[in-house]
């Protein structure tokens, strides 16, 4: 397909995605024959499917192991194939996960696998899942069963980020303050 017919279908401006292409940082394999550039779409039901596994500290990265073996085994009982796995140690508090987000932009990824949805994101899953959706791709959750003894650790764990930065800003103004302070004493 031609990168003017895939910035039309993704909503992009075709400006937008040929400086992409130049960047190289366009979300889909592309290549330059003569003049054009071709962008290589997979065909809907082929593409791959990567399992992700995340744990929140280095104390459980030994779960890891077992998140994927529960998940390639769960693959393997509704006869999906297993192209690559995924593993990553952070909080799903963290929006700026790298291998998370990589897995999300790479258009070749078609399937994405998960043993409970709080591996993948602890809010907001459903509109990633939807941003998915509406490009052909797919979540899927091994156990659905929503974990729900974690709930007081998140709150504290929202509560915790956000008093953090609430009181940081604040000591960083009080810093600012009484720096100014005392460059405009008389005294210095």
């Amino acid at each position: 397909m031609r990168l003017s017919e895939w910035a039309r279908r993704e909503g992009v401006a075709y400006i937008t995605a040929w400086r992409w292409w130049n960047e190289g940082k366009l979300p889909v394999p592309a290549r330059k024959v003569g003049k054009l550039i071709l962008v290589d779409v997979p065909e809907p039901g082929q593409g791959r499917t990567v399992v992700y596994a995340r744990v929140s500290c280095a104390d459980q990265k030994p779960d890891l192991d077992g998140q994927i073996a529960r998940v390639v085994a769960w693959c393997g009982d509704q006869s999906l194939p297993v192209d690559g796995t995924v593993t990553e140690i952070g909080s799903a508090l963290n929006g700026r996960r790298k291998k998370f987000l990589r897995l999300l932009g790479d258009q070749a990824v078609t399937t994405i696998v998960v043993e409970h949805r709080d591996r993948f994101a602890r809010f907001g899953a459903e509109y990633v899942e939807a941003a998915l959706a509406a490009s052909g791709r797919r979540l899927l959750v091994a156990d659905p069963a929503e974990i729900d003894d974690d709930l007081v650790r998140d709150v504290t764990e929202i509560l915790t980020s956000l008093c953090a930065r609430l009181y940081g800003r604040r000591a960083a103004a009080n810093r600012a303050a009484k720096a100014l302070a005392a460059i405009e004493s008389p005294d210095a």
